[in-house]
């Protein structure tokens, strides 16, 4: 009989097989179902099979029962659900008016827990789903009976907490509070979740309940921080995961050079496709991530042309732009083995149940450690199975293919956020003298930075119960939690009138400028105008072979030194800046070759933020040899993009979320100096983590440069897709020397 190895040995072979490893299968450890859980609970989960606890469960329940929060790390399919599941549907089947409060990122996770919930069928549990999509008539019906209530940070912020009033029976009674998928909280998003959890603990405390909170998340480096971050409190981590793995290959696949002067090569899309529809002609079931909806599909239509039709009609795109019985109708498909594969975004990436896989491919490497190992895990959840990872041109990618060991052996990142940032703190503070005043007494659950906020906002206003709102309007609805900034440009599409999204004020004038090709779930729009005053920028679909990359004159002030240590032969500080930015043009270049089609001269308004930066000054012993012009601002502005383009490896974040300024001599220090900041206003400690982990951070970056075998400079080491100078000047070999010596002193 075939093994599944003998199924896929032969497509990895060639020049572009990078990297092949196996990790080993892991046995389970087992521990007894708790002998005080409620019998009806017990009978339910022996009902559905479940007859023992991992180990990891066992822990879980052990510290929730102590009363502690709890956090659960652990891998894709190791069971955190029922780990949180278990003492939350304990208290409820003893007594059926305890509420709990389940918090997902994503409807269909949503949805997908309520299903399984329901197939429970324990005696007691009512759950319901409240969120945009809940019919006005079943609001309050399900505010009423529903004990489990499973909803979104941003219905919880908009819907819930601004309107306690009609939810005091829930608040009262509110027991548990769950935040699964927690490491999807991280950055501006999860600075802003961690406000809204603080209003819900204070307005919990104001009906007299003291909720525990059990958070899930996929493993990261730092889950006591994140628990601690999000909710305020410390918390429990459980991080020994006890359940079984099956043995499991892990492919780095390369697409050919097909220029290695410019360093080009193969589409990723085209080489993943081609993996795609050899493994599931085979019929291995697979599932292929790419990061845009558009590539997803083209996956899809490129894999549906190289199988027969029979295997064709076995392949589905998956993504989030279809309608929810669509989405249900492929995830049944795929459940019940129907589907032999499934191009998807994302958004399969968490933790919905799609049933056993043989393999899963990533196609470009997308964006966290912590992300691809979700991704890698719904390979052989039960049997033996392939992840593969395909390459992109970007640097990071890249620097995996040629040091396969700092992407397999690497911990996983931190998740990192702010919820003391002003500029997401203040609305926040709005919103909580809104639900209810503010005195100090409030400091505990909201922290000492809110009441500190309230003396100097100016619509809130003293009485003798405490802070109040004195506005007007709902302050809640001014905050998008996915923006740091209340004076967000709207993104709206002229053709439908529907809003697509959002741009800080400091990113509009470089995104959404007119002219643009703006990205949104992969696919393309052109903007057609940007309204100043209204702040809307009017887009309209397109189909563009071409991209658009603005040059614009940048400026860093340094306005605190926060912390400075000496590393690697330099001053290195860390501290706040103020970043100025002009927009004074953009190119259009060809997707193909990267070649500009021409230079569009505009003139926009300066823009100023204050953010949080990392930066240092070479001396002369470094720049020995590279101090004369150009070759000094080629060598710091080539080090810059290199160091961007590995923070990410650092800190959970994007490169696009990270922005830099390199000078032969800046007006402040009187040297040459590098600067690396985050590109958020207020900062979310992105640029604290690489000044903490500098030395890691430069060695990678160094790595990075020495591997790379183009000549001068290409997309998969200094060049930057996101470049204010327009990638000029560049010197590579200034830069590989500069960061040899920084690590050799």
């Amino acid at each position: 009989m075939a093994t599944a190895t003998s199924a896929w040995a032969d497509l990895l072979e060639g020049e572009e097989l990078a990297s092949l490893t196996t990790e080993p299968a892991r046995e389970a450890r087992y521990a007894p179902l708790p002998p005080d859980l409620d019998p009806r609970l017990a009978s339910a989960l022996l009902a559905t099979g479940v007859t023992a606890l991992y180990a990891h469960q066992a822990d879980a329940w052990e510290a929730a029962g102590a009363g502690s929060d709890v956090i659960v790390t652990t891998g894709t399919a190791s069971g955190k659900s029922l780990a949180f599941n278990l003492p939350v549907l304990d208290a409820i089947a003893a007594e059926p008016k305890t509420r709990a409060l389940y918090l997902y990122p994503t409807k269909a996770l949503a949805q997908d827990q309520a299903r399984a919930l329901a197939g429970l069928r324990l005696p007691g549990l009512r759950p319901a789903i409240y969120d945009g999509d809940t019919e006005g008539e079943r609001r309050w019906q399900i505010r009423r009976w529903a004990n489990l209530i499973l909803t979104n940070p941003d219905m919880l912020h908009v819907g819930v907490l601004p309107r306690h009033d009609r939810w005091g029976d829930v608040l009262h009674n509110l027991r548990f509070v769950v935040v699964d998928e927690a490491h999807a909280y991280r950055g501006v998003f999860g600075s802003h979740v961690a406000n809204v959890l603080r209003r819900l603990r204070r307005l919990a405390g104001v009906y007299g309940a003291n909720p525990q909170v059990l958070l899930a998340s996929a493993t990261i480096a730092n889950a006591g921080e994140l628990a601690r971050a999000l909710t305020g409190r410390p918390a429990v981590v459980v991080d020994a995961e006890a359940a079984p793995r099956a043995e499991r290959e892990i492919a780095l696949w390369n697409p050919p050079l097909v220029d290695a002067e410019l360093g080009q090569r193969a589409s990723a899309l085209g080489e993943a496709s081609r993996l795609y529809a050899r493994l599931v002609a085979r019929g291995l079931r697979t599932i292929c991530f790419a990061k845009s909806r558009k590539a997803a599909e083209l996956i899809h239509r490129f894999a549906c042309d190289r199988v027969d039709g029979e295997v064709a009609r076995r392949l589905a795109p998956y993504r989030a732009g279809y309608t929810p019985a669509q989405r249900r109708e492929i995830e049944r498909r795929l459940v019940e083995g129907d589907l032999l594969g499934v191009s998807a975004t994302d958004a399969l990436e968490l933790g919905i149940d799609v049933g056993q896989l043989d393999c899963a491919i990533s196609v470009g490497f997308p964006g966290t450690v912590a992300s691809l190992r979700q991704q890698w895990g719904r390979a052989g959840r039960r049997n033996r199975g392939l992840a593969v990872l395909v390459a992109s041109e970007d640097a990071l990618d890249q620097f995996f293919m040629r040091e396969p060991d700092a992407l397999l052996s690497r911990r996983v990142e931190a998740a990192l956020l702010d919820h003391a940032n002003p500029r997401i703190l203040d609305p926040h503070v709005y919103a909580a003298a809104y639900e209810a005043p503010l005195d100090e007494a409030d400091a505990a659950a909201l922290g000492p930075e809110a009441l500190e906020r309230a003396a100097a906002l100016p619509e809130l206003e003293r009485t003798p119960a405490g802070w109040v709102w004195s506005g007007r309007d709902y302050p809640a609805a001014r905050i998008s939690l996915r923006s740091g900034d209340g004076a967000a440009f709207t993104v709206v599409d002229e053709t439908t009138g529907a809003v697509l999204g959002l741009v800080e004020r400091e990113r509009a004038f470089s995104t959404v400028h007119e002219g643009a090709v703006y990205l949104h779930l992969g696919e393309q729009y052109l903007v057609r105008a940007l309204d100043l005053d209204g702040r809307a920028a009017l887009v309209s679909p397109t189909t563009a072979d071409w991209y658009t990359q603005v040059k614009k004159e940048t400026e860093t002030a340094i306005e605190e030194r926060l912390r400075v240590r000496a590393a690697l032969g330099v001053e290195l500080a860390f501290g706040r800046v103020s970043v100025t930015e002009q927009v004074v043009a953009y190119q259009r270049k060809a997707i193909s070759d990267g070649s500009t089609i021409e230079t569009v001269p505009l003139l926009l308004p300066e823009t100023t933020f204050e953010t949080e930066a990392v930066w240092f000054s070479p001396g002369a012993t470094l720049l020995d040899g590279l101090e004369r012009m150009p070759t000094l601002l080629g060598t710091l502005h080539a080090a810059e993009h290199a160091l961007i383009a590995l923070l990410p490896l650092w800190a959970m974040c994007d490169r696009w979320d990270i922005g830099g300024l390199s000078t032969n001599v800046h007006f402040q220090t009187g040297l040459p100096t590098i600067f690396v900041y985050d590109g958020h206003a207020g900062g979310v400690g992105i640029t604290e983590r690489g000044f903490d982990r500098f030395e890691g951070w430069a060695a990678d970056t160094a790595r990075l440069l020495a591997g790379c075998p183009c000549r001068s400079g290409c997309p998969s080491c200094v060049q930057s897709p996101k470049c204010g100078n327009l990638n000029e000047p560049l010197d590579k070999a200034g830069a590989r020397t500069l960061l040899a010596r920084m690590l050799a002193s």
